[in-house]
């Protein structure tokens, strides 16, 4: 068995492309520098080990189950090799990682808290923050950036463009959708389609990124919430 493409992308999501570890979070993508290209950093550690000779080994354990996203915790390179060194096998047992894993992940989850704003301006300018941080993104390693149209079939430029996805852009999304659905009734009543579209789109996307549906369900990004965003 292997991991699947879908379990990896919920693995990627759900911990935000950050470390696991307790006190970590340290962003798994790098970007691009002087004297190296863009790429990810991040590694998929088995909490319940995937040899016999590995830590936390459980004999008991299908090969499904194995690679499966209950088994598996999103770390830094270095965490990893700490969590899978034979001296530290006590010291992390799976009771630990999993622990790790459910309080990261639902630290990421409570990003989503309902925030409510008394004026609407107060909600474009958070809105704002996550429209151009998903904007860089899109910009730096999207299929359209310098880096795309100069290696244009590059396996490692694609996988960071997919883990950038599942990292910055769904995420952001995300929080966009609760601040919308929060305060939706900020908008006057001209302006509700052009946020019904954006949601729709958002909606669309982070099931396509997860296989959930072509890309062809996908709504386009609709130009107009930016530009309704972006007006004073």
């Amino acid at each position: 068995m292997a991991i699947t493409e879908k379990t990896i992308k919920l693995l990627w999501s759900n911990a935000a492309g950050r470390c696991s570890f307790s006190g970590c979070t340290e962003k798994l993508t790098v970007e691009q520098a002087a004297d190296s290209a863009p790429h990810t950093l991040g590694e998929m550690a088995h909490i319940k080990g995937k040899r016999k000779d590995a830590n936390r080994y459980d004999a008991t354990q299908t090969d499904l189950d194995r690679d499966g996203y209950e088994n598996l915790i999103l770390l830094c390179p270095n965490h990893h090799t700490l969590i899978d060194k034979k001296e530290n096998e006590e010291k992390f047992p799976v009771e630990v990682l999993l622990e790790m894993k459910i309080c990261h992940e639902t630290y990421i989850s409570n990003r989503l808290e309902a925030i409510k704003y008394s004026n609407i301006d107060q909600l474009k300018d958070s809105i704002c923050i996550y429209l151009s941080e998903s904007y860089q993104s899109w910009l730096q390693y999207g299929p359209l950036s310098e880096n795309a149209q100069r290696n244009p079939h590059s396996d490692k430029l694609h996988a960071l463009w997919l883990s950038e996805r599942l990292t910055t852009i769904v995420p952001n999304n995300r929080l966009i959708t609760k601040l919308l659905n929060d305060n939706r009734t900020l908008f006057p009543r001209p302006k509700q389609q052009t946020v019904a579209k954006f949601l729709t789109h958002a909606s669309s996307y982070e099931k396509w990124v997860c296989d959930e549906i072509p890309y062809e369900a996908v709504l386009r990004f609709p130009a107009e919430f930016e530009q309704l965003i972006m007006e004073s």
